[in-house]
């Protein structure tokens, strides 16, 4: 099914893009699966070069909140973190559109590769010296002057979406995030954050080794923990001591306090993924909606228990 918030385009569409933002000829195009946001695509030029074109929402799509002027948030990602991590080169960028380097290898939602991972998580870890001046998003979104707010701040605005959208959410979210500020609050440096590390944005090569990490539009600034939960989606990385990606990260001891926050951004990316279905033209009785509702439920009880 195609997201209403991802634009329907052809290759003439393609070839007045690349035309714009670097003079140069289509020869082929491609649209890329597995985004459920853009439209993104992969052309061939006439001059030889592979380039990906990734296209934002229609401004008719109704999207959440936080997800205002991703496209050019994903530029200054790449910028920022080049050298550090093997992300494409921006080649041009608009307010709708954002054109670059297409990097080797398949997603690992296609093969795993252990390997990769492991590399990931030590990229990871070299992204996250980097630090910002504030925490949370950047622009007029969730943010704050210490990741208590930020957070918060965060959750309140996806809570908001949600009864906008009149997506249910459960009564057990209240004071979830007010009741352990003190955890919150041992995080005094903002870090710059991917967020979105799900298999689906790492790309390996047939030799199992790291090419690639793309989709870095959802960037903000906060705790690392944070960056720890979507490489092991829908599960609790720090019960699987031997994730290649924990090893390559290396956080060292968790602490009542670590492991607090990791259930908080659990539940955090859990009420992101159902607030998000009506604007993906997901039906709240979906088998992804139910799933999700059930792990929200599943780690609010966890919560409580730590």
């Amino acid at each position: 099914m195609r997201s209403p918030t991802q634009p329907v385009l052809a290759e003439p569409d393609i070839a007045s893009i690349v035309r714009e933002a670097l003079g140069a000829s289509l020869d082929t195009a491609s649209e890329l699966g597995g985004g459920g946001f853009a439209a993104v695509w992969l052309a061939s030029l006439t001059d030889g070069r592979r380039v990906v074109v990734k296209v934002a929402p229609p401004a008719s799509a109704r999207l959440l909140s936080y997800e205002r002027e991703l496209i050019p948030a994903e530029a200054v990602y790449f910028g920022a973190v080049a050298g550090l991590a093997p992300v494409p080169e921006v080649l041009a960028v608009s307010p709708g559109w954002i054109v670059t380097t297409h990097l080797p290898g398949r997603p690992l939602t296609e093969a795993d590769a252990p390997r990769a991972r492991h590399q990931l998580g030590a990229a990871v870890r070299r992204i996250h010296t980097l630090t910002g001046d504030h925490f949370g998003y950047t622009g007029d979104r969730p943010a704050g002057p210490d990741w208590p707010t930020a957070f918060t701040a965060i959750m309140q605005s996806l809570r908001s979406d949600a009864a906008s959208w009149g997506v249910p959410l459960p009564p057990a979210l209240d004071g979830a995030v007010e009741r352990h500020t003190a955890a919150l609050a041992a995080v005094t440096t903002p870090a710059l954050l991917h967020f979105d590390l799900w298999d689906g944005n790492v790309l390996a090569s047939p030799a199992g080794e790291l090419t690639g990490l793309v989709d870095g539009e959802r960037y903000l600034y906060g705790d690392p923990l944070l960056d720890l939960v979507s490489p092991a989606l829908f599960r609790r990385i720090e019960e699987e001591p031997d994730h290649p990606f924990l090893a390559g990260y290396d956080p060292g001891p968790l602490d009542r306090a670590a492991l607090i926050r990791l259930a908080l951004y659990r539940i955090h990316l859990y009420t992101l993924m159902l607030t998000e279905g009506p604007s993906r033209g997901i039906a709240a009785t979906d088998g992804r909606q139910t799933h999700v509702t059930a792990l929200l439920d599943a780690e609010l009880e966890h919560l409580d228990a730590l």
